[in-house]
Parts: C-alpha cells; sequence; structure tokens
C-alpha cells in the first residue's frame, strides 16, 4: 500500500535499524518473511524491492507484511515503528516473556505453553468491558483448560457455544481461529458456510450476488444465513462437541432477548453459551476490507462514509462476556506471537 495519508507513529526506518540489528541482508530478511507467510497462511511476496520500499518508507506494509515482520523480530506494530501504541499497550519486545522452547514431552511445558496463552488473552482484552467481566474470566479460563488436554471441556461434560462476533474486517474471523487452534474446538464463519448459496439465491431474486446492504438481502436473505450457521452450530452442540461462531452477529448481540433465548435454549441442553465481540477502529477496518479485496465489500467502500457512520467503534453490544481489543490490530498481532511461542516450546 502506497503511503498516500499521514499515519501516526510510523517511523520507516525501524525496520532497517532491527534488519540490521539481526545481521540480516535484505535478500535474508525476505526468505525469513517467506517461510514465516507460508507457515502461517500470510499473502507476502518478500522480495528485497519490496523490503526496501517499506524501509525507505515510499509503501506502507500491508497488514499481512505487518504480521510477519511482528513475527520474524518478535515484536510489536509499535516497536517496529508501524504505529502509535494504545493506551496501556507494552511496546517492549515481547520475547522477554516467552518461555524457552522446550520438547513437548518434557516436564513443565504445557504448563508453560499455557501461561503463555493465559498472558496472551489477557493482553487483548479490552479493560473498558464492564459488564459481567468474571463470565470472561471463566471463558478465557477455559479456553487454556481445553488447550491443556486438547479436551472440549473443562472437567465437565458440558459444551460450549462460542459467538465472536464484530464488524467486517475487525479481526473476528482470525481472532476465532486463533481461539480454535488452541482449544481444539470446531470452528465455523459463516461466509465459509454460506456464501455461494447467498449468491445464487440473490441472482434466482434478481439481486446483486455482492449485495450486503439492501433490504433484499438485509430482510430476505441474512435471516436465512444466520439460520444455517446456527443449525450447523446445533448438531455439533448436541453431539457435545465445543463449537466456535464467527459472523458479524450485529443486530443479535445488540438484541438482549435473542441471546437470552439463545441460552436459554443451550443451558435446557446442558450447553453454556459465551459471546465475544472484536473490537476495532474504522480506519484498521478499512485497511484489511481493501486488502481482502472481496467483492462483497464494494459498496462498503464506495460508500464509507455512509457505512462508517453506521459503526459503533467505542463501545461493545450489550450482551458480550469477552471484549477483545484489536485496535489497530494489536490483538491479531497478539495472536500470532502466541502461536509462534507455543510452537517453539512444543517442537
Amino acid at each position: 500500500m502506497v503511503a498516500t495519508k499521514p499515519r501516526p507513529g510510523w517511523q520507516p526506518e525501524r525496520l532497517r535499524e532491527r534488519r540490521e540489528s539481526h545481521g540480516l541482508s535484505l535478500e535474508a530478511a525476505g526468505d525469513q518473511l517467506r517461510r514465516i507467510g507460508e507457515r502461517h497462511g500470510l499473502h507476502i511476496g518478500g522480495d528485497f524491492q519490496t523490503l526496501w520500499r517499506h524501509e525507505n518508507g515510499t509503501v506502507y506494509p500491508g497488514p499481512h507484511y505487518r504480521r510477519a515482520y511482528c513475527l520474524m523480530y518478535r515484536s510489536t506494530e509499535p516497536d517496529l515503528g508501524f504505529r502509535l501504541p494504545l493506551p496501556g499497550e507494552n511496546v517492549a519486545e515481547p520475547t522477554a516473556a516467552v518461555p524457552v522452547p522446550s520438547p513437548a514431552t518434557e516436564p513443565g511445558a504445557t504448563e508453560e505453553a499455557a501461561s503463555t496463552i493465559t498472558k496472551g488473552l489477557d493482553q487483548v482484552t479490552d479493560a473498558t468491558q464492564d459488564r459481567d467481566p468474571e463470565a470472561g474470566d471463566v471463558l478465557k479460563n477455559r479456553v487454556v483448560t481445553a488447550w491443556r488436554g486438547r479436551a472440549l471441556t473443562d472437567g465437565s461434560n458440558k459444551p460450549v457455544l462460542v459467538l465472536v462476533g464484530g464488524y467486517a474486517g475487525s479481526g473476528k474471523t482470525e481472532f476465532a481461529r486463533f481461539l480454535g487452534d488452541i482449544s481444539g474446538w470446531t470452528f465455523l464463519d459463516k461466509d465459509s458456510l454460506t456464501r455461494r448459496l447467498t449468491e445464487r439465491l440473490l441472482e434466482s431474486m434478481g439481486g446483486d450476488p455482492h449485495d450486503r446492504h439492501t433490504s433484499l438481502y438485509m430482510d430476505h436473505v441474512r435471516p436465512l444465513e444466520y439460520k444455517c450457521l446456527m443449525d450447523t452450530a446445533n448438531d455439533n452442540i448436541d453431539c457435545g462437541i465445543s463449537t466456535i461462531l464467527a459472523a458479524p452477529f450485529i443486530a443479535e448481540l445488540n438484541d438482549e432477548a435473542w441471546l437470552s433465548r439463545l441460552t436459554n435454549r443451550c443451558r435446557a441442553k446442558g450447553v453454556d453459551v459465551a459471546a465475544i465481540w472484536v473490537r476495532c477502529d474504522a480506519d484498521s477496518m478499512r485497511e484489511y476490507i481493501e486488502f481482502r479485496d472481496a467483492p462483497r465489500d464494494a459498496w462498503k467502500l464506495t460508500h464509507w462514509e455512509q457505512y462508517a457512520e453506521g459503526l459503533n467503534t467505542q463501545s461493545s453490544p450489550p450482551g458480550v462476556h469477552l471484549t477483545i481489543d484489536n485496535r489497530l490490530g494489536a490483538a491479531i498481532s497478539i495472536a500470532d506471537q502466541t502461536r509462534e511461542a507455543l510452537r517453539k516450546i512444543l517442537t
């Protein structure tokens, strides 16, 4: 992405300083970035010309490049000069607290890894949330407990249904996938389950297959998408399988009656329900939406000011148990660091 607007805190010279402190040439740094990209599913080229442009400030690194740089240098985005830190965000190198890699069979490795996961979840939790914080702590503990044994429960036979919501481009899918990685719980994404059917249905009704804003979609198609998602989740929890759902859930989580009905239905089956909201700033969401370049986002980008006016980036929906602070991509960066730390501990 070309640097066409001011980016508070961007100091491109820090990338060069960090690379040189590691004794890497541009070519060697590019090779490492490519390997990291392959390992973490990041779409980057890693050619030395691109790295050179990042370092001299003519091109601002895109989301996947920034994640890869943070993993390669074991640093945060503010520490690498990509942006200003969030209030209270630690800008020191996070590696000081990362456990020394040791074999998975070595006594204590599991607890070291569990401690790393706990720290990562604590770092990305939005401290401004004041509704039912104990429920959020319980959920975090269950995620860590599930990772310890790759089990589905926390010692009981009760599965859990986790809803991960957020606006387009907020990072909700990445965070939901991260929870699935470490807990072993099933991960279901609404777009993956329904997008192709949604597009065909809109076409059959005489609409635009990429429509996500008109009454045709909102009134007639969107309810079916969520019905399919929840039906699939019900199939899992009926089998005792804990499940994580990734979808905007904007209307649903703002409707306390909807969440109450879902909680009561699940409780009758012996299933717990937890709701997570991934909070993000408008500029970061727009950057990611532009980066993924999905046809369904065309209207949002064309009418960005109108779309952004309807976003509430200051508070979470009323029924949320845990708010994840992903402003400026901070939470996803910590999730990447946590994954990498686990890989080193357990291999």
